[in-house]
């Protein structure tokens, strides 16, 4: 009986958490008495006896790490989204060692000193823009509906080299007007697609 009662939990947790909040390990010491049997309170009233079980879940959640381990996953699918069929095989393998690492710093450097109930009204956006338009995704306060940092890629063309994608971001606290490089992939000669494509 206990196993089932354990496995219902997980899975119930990971359903309407849709899987991005786990559990601590500890829960299963807060529910179970010495001997391994579920803890349970018992009341008395009218000569009837009720049991029943109290749960804090609240006190086992994480939210802080597991933001960012979370938009460092959704920062590389919107990259990839943006890319495309396309363009993503071909600078997918460059992306990942020279240009995904420096996302993740810069999310990490920036969120790094915000509180965690800050953190819990941050979002990343879900769709990135396309034709040759520069927007991967921005990072913004569902609060107040304003961006914190914007992620953006832009085609250069060098002459005599060919094009370049440049990858960049923007900050809040200049209004934007900053790129902040995070480095080049280079294309090709050849025009590159649109994006999305």
């Amino acid at each position: 009986m206990k196993n089932w009662w354990q496995k219902s939990l997980i899975v119930a947790v990971a359903v309407l958490t849709f899987g991005a909040i786990s559990p601590d390990h500890s829960i299963w010491e807060s529910l179970l008495d010495e001997k391994g049997q579920p803890k349970s309170h018992t009341s008395q009233s009218d000569d009837k006896q009720y049991s029943y079980d109290w749960i804090d879940l609240s006190e086992y959640y994480e939210t802080g790490p597991n933001f960012l381990a979370t938009v460092h996953q959704s920062a590389e699918q919107q990259a990839y989204m943006k890319f495309g069929s396309r363009i993503g095989p071909v600078i997918q393998d460059e992306f990942q060692t020279a240009i995904l690492p420096g996302i993740q710093q810069a999310i990490d450097l920036n969120l790094a000193g915000l509180s965690t109930s800050q953190l819990n009204r941050l979002a990343i956006s879900e769709k990135p823009s396309g034709d040759y338009s520069e927007k991967i995704f921005h990072i913004y306060d569902t609060a107040t509906n304003k961006d914190a940092i914007r992620f953006h890629v832009r085609t250069e063309k060098k002459p005599l080299e060919g094009y370049f994608f440049n990858f960049h971001y923007h900050l809040a606290e200049d209004d934007f007007q900053k790129h902040i490089a995070l480095g080049e992939i280079y294309w090709s000669k050849n025009t590159p697609p649109k994006w999305l494509s």
